[in-house]
């Protein structure tokens, strides 16, 4: 395995994980600290809270001496963190795949389009695009500035916090950190401790690549990161819940620091008489059953007459049975839940309305089967709450004026689907509403194809 050829001080990350209280050397110089004891009768005592708080003081002061002694304003740095982590993925690929598998039994081919292929084309793009990026622009100027020179230059915000997602675990995380470093900045890195075997990938693996000075690693769970934010950071970004995002936020106001936080919500979908069924079904399903629901732009509801409910049901079955063949279950090409919380979560939901398409479950392999459900009302639990699984309900209405009246209704949708070949329908969805995206005839895509 290949080290980081770039001349740096090897000095070993923090990795927590939540197993028995003991320290020790995970032999490739990262520093384990485990923090839970399995029971009450273990004799080992557990590592106290200042001791962790203390790691994350050395670890952050080394990050923030790393940032002052400028060596991240170097875009030749840059560059060759971003070609190592570029070659991380590379030598890496089926270690990735196998962790995927491990957390969400997710197919190889779902694993290769949505997280390392994606990834690779992330950091090919900003390689391709970064000597233009870190030069200084010039604006134009007015009158009072007419015979001055004007730039302005981007400066890096210092030593950043990225906390990622368990649904997308690599991905996630791992697309804001490259951007992190190109724009300079040293950055703590924070996988989500739910899907552990990524986590337990990221912080065994990348600081093999990467300057460990500048880029540490911290694992733990909730109340380890609760401690992480008390941290003065120069900038947070954060992808996960709106619960959890509104936790960070209020810990950002401490020090007013500048977030982003890339939060989940619900996707309406409509649909009306005017499209192509089949084709309209395919896509739906394909957007709504990547990673078994767990998407937070997935489609989250249909909005539909009574009349296209039925039709689509009909090719839901069809295409269902196309995908995955008579026994669903023993599919390779369907996901799973990524633990039984959450599983459990999704069997209160299905709870609403009644079930027309699947509803089948096995809480030992976490497996729901693709569901629909009709007749749900509006105060339904799986209407009021992101769903997060593959589980797809029906509410009807009479028209698009019906569907907007819904959806205006409740907060502002993360993406509204919209299927229709109708002008004068696209028109009223994208003039009567507000929402963070649209996408029209598809699901999905808009996001593959954002700049």
């Amino acid at each position: 395995m290949a080290e980081n050829s770039t001349n740096q001080t090897q000095i070993a990350p923090i990795m927590l994980v939540s197993e028995k209280n003991t320290i020790n050397d995970a032999g490739n110089g990262t520093t384990i600290i485990n923090i839970e004891a399995e029971t009450e009768s273990e004799n080992v005592a557990p590592t106290s809270q200042p001791d962790i708080m203390a790691n994350f003081d050395d670890t952050l002061q080394r990050a923030r001496l790393a940032f002052a002694s400028g060596k991240t304003r170097n875009v030749s740095f840059r560059r060759k963190q971003l070609e190592n982590l570029l070659r991380c993925y590379e030598e890496h690929e089926n270690e990735i795949i196998s962790a995927l598998e491990a957390d969400l039994r997710r197919p190889k081919q779902e694993s290769l389009i949505v997280e390392t292929e994606f990834m690779k084309n992330d950091i090919k793009h900003i390689l391709y695009h970064l000597s233009d990026w870190v030069k200084a622009e010039k604006p134009s100027k007015s009158f009072v500035n007419m015979l001055d020179d004007v730039q302005v230059y981007n400066d890096p915000f210092g030593v950043v916090l990225v906390i990622g997602a368990w649904n997308y675990p690599l991905q996630l995380l791992l697309v804001p950190v490259a951007a992190a470093i190109a724009a300079g900045n040293c950055v703590v890195l924070k996988p989500s401790e739910i899907a552990g075997n990524c986590a337990k990938f990221i912080a065994e693996t990348l600081p093999k690549y990467l300057d460990n000075d500048c880029y540490p690693i911290i694992c733990g769970g909730p109340s380890e990161t609760a401690e992480l934010l008390k941290q003065r950071f120069d900038y947070i970004f954060y992808t996960g819940s709106t619960r959890v995002g509104k936790i960070i936020h209020a810990a950002a106001n401490k020090y007013l620091t500048p977030t982003t936080l890339e939060l989940g919500g619900k996707s309406p979908c409509y649909i009306d008489k005017s499209v192509e069924l089949r084709t309209a079904v395919k896509r739906i399903l394909w957007g709504k059953l990547i990673n078994c629901g767990q998407t937070c732009i997935a489609p989250d509801y249909i909005l539909c007459s009574k009349e296209m409910q039925e039709k689509f049901i009909v090719e839901a079955k069809d295409v269902l049975k196309e995908w995955y063949g008579e026994n669903v279950q023993s599919s390779p090409d369907l996901s799973r839940i990524i633990n039984q919380n959450n599983f459990q979560r999704l069997l209160g939901l299905m709870k609403s309305g009644r079930i027309a398409v699947g509803g089948k479950y096995d809480a030992s392999e976490r497996y729901i089967e693709p569901t629909i459900l009709v007749d749900v009302k509006p105060n339904d639990p799986i209407m009021e709450e992101e769903i997060f699984g593959p589980i797809l309900p029906i509410y009807t209405v009479e028209n698009a004026y019906d569907a907007i009246e819904f959806i205006n209704a409740r907060e502002n949708p993360l993406v509204l689907y919209i299927f229709t070949s109708e002008t004068e329908v696209l028109d009223l969805f994208v003039n009567g509403t507000q929402s963070g995206g649209m996408c029209v005839n598809d699901t999905i895509m808009h996001y593959a194809g954002k700049p």
